[in-house]
């Protein structure tokens, strides 16, 4: 039975003719590929399987043309992400359908731009997706700062950015902190700032500026590499002074040089003092007080003075070497006129209400959440309030302060994202006016 049961089932592959010959196996009707349904769940297509060369200008070099990095382009200037993703595959079937498979880049942009205008994103999207392709080619260096407090939205906005952007590289503090006090002898300690006891509220901000001065030398490699070789990078955390990162016009150094800083002083109401003045008031409050107190105030001051300086010059070595690179290879010690860096300060802030709620929550959640007794709560949150205050002091020096709600969270992000690309827009054409100017000083040198 089992014989015939097989007998049965091989012969529908060989047939027998009468003479006994064995003919070959039927042919088996496959749909072609696309025909072929394909699941929804499956982001491939046939297309994919396809190279398609795209050549630079008149050089003999080429890249191989993928969908998602065009995708991610077109996320850049504000398309949808699966518009985007729709636009990057009628692209890929455009050019495969017409045997376009060596492709100039000029021809490959007036394709993907006469797409993006059939789907009605014309010149506006067109300009964004040219002012973000100069910049990649200028390796204009960016550094963005998302500062806040605790529990106010910083890495999740800084992922989201660094996606919509297309910024692979995004740094945390707290891992900075964490790596530098326990593999490192700096001076920190376990316990954060936001969570010790404090005299005024003035201590409470002089060392959390100490503790940013710390974390700011363990980021200077990553710095020192955004501004050589044009690598854009944002760093979020809570240990983050924007008054370490402003820059001003002349050198390049951080805004609050203790040098500049200490030309001009204001009083309690908020007059502007000579440095004679200012002196000659500092020395007679110093007479009334305990000579103990002047000492203690005189090493602090120097302490913070001193730390002040390092940090210069950390900034000015940074500076330095971009300057260095920027040198031909012809020996002329010229320096070329290389794009300036853009730095972007952001500062997040939450409605006081949402915010303590959070933090009640991130308090709770925490493992030693039920060490802490209501009185320390209520310090926690109030040196984080003092902390928050002292961030968003700095709007008046042109740092940007962003409310964060859940309610408005998707709005926040897209003028986030609109107000990066405008600064970036704004960074190129200032290096754009600049660099003509500089080549005529170096000419008459």
């Amino acid at each position: 039975m089992k014989d015939r049961e097989e007998s049965s089932g091989s012969s529908g592959s060989t047939t027998n003719n009468p003479n006994g010959e064995h003919e070959p196996p039927r042919e088996i009707n496959i749909r072609p590929f696309s025909s072929v349904p394909s699941s929804p769940r499956n982001a491939s297509s046939k297309y994919d399987f396809v190279k398609v060369k795209v050549w630079l200008g008149d050089a003999d070099h080429y890249y191989v043309l993928s969908r998602f990095l065009v995708c991610r382009m077109l996320t850049v200037t504000k398309i949808p992400n699966h518009v985007a993703v729709k636009i990057a595959l009628e692209l890929k079937k455009l050019l495969i359908d017409n045997s376009l498979l060596d492709v100039s880049q000029k021809d490959l942009e007036t394709s993907l731009f006469m797409l993006m205008e059939r789907r009605g994103y014309g010149k506006e999207y067109v300009n964004r997706y040219n002012m973000m392709t100069k910049f990649h080619h200028q390796r204009v260096p960016l550094v963005i700062l998302v500062c806040g407090t605790a529990c106010v939205g910083k890495s999740t906005i800084a992922t989201q950015l660094a996606q919509r952007l297309n910024l692979p590289n995004v740094l945390h503090t707290d891992m900075v902190y964490e790596l530098l006090r326990t593999a490192t002898d700096a001076p920190l300690t376990s316990t954060p700032v936001w969570t010790r006891e404090f005299a005024s509220s003035e201590e409470l901000i002089a060392e959390f500026c100490r503790e940013c001065r710390i974390v700011r030398k363990g980021l200077a490699g990553d710095l020192k590499k955004a501004m050589k070789d044009g690598k854009p990078i944002i760093i979020e955390g809570r240990h983050l002074d924007p008054s370490i990162y402003l820059m001003n016009d002349e050198n390049k150094a951080p805004s609050n040089d203790p040098d500049k800083s200490s030309r001009k002083e204001t009083n309690s109401s908020g007059d502007v003092t000579s440095p004679e003045e200012a002196s000659s008031s500092n020395t007679k409050e110093t007479e009334e007080e305990p000579h103990s107190q002047a000492e203690a105030m005189t090493t602090s001051v120097e302490e913070e003075l001193s730390e002040k300086v390092t940090q210069c010059k950390i900034d000015e070595e940074t500076v330095k070497e971009a300057e260095e690179k920027r040198k031909p290879a012809d020996g002329s010690g010229k320096a070329k006129s290389g794009p300036e860096p853009i730095v972007i300060s952001i500062v997040l802030k939450m409605a006081e209400f949402d915010h303590k709620a959070l933090l009640e929550e991130w308090i709770s959640s925490r493992t030693c959440g039920d060490k802490y007794t209501s009185k320390e709560k209520e310090r926690l949150i109030t040196n984080l309030k003092t902390i928050e205050d002292y961030l968003c002091s700095f709007n008046s020096q042109g740092v940007t302060v962003v409310n964060i709600s859940a309610t408005t969270f998707p709005q926040t992000l897209d003028w986030l994202h609109n107000y990066l690309l405008q600064r970036i827009e704004e960074g190129i054409r200032s290096s754009e006016n600049e660099t003509p100017a500089k080549e005529e000083v170096l000419k008459k040198a």
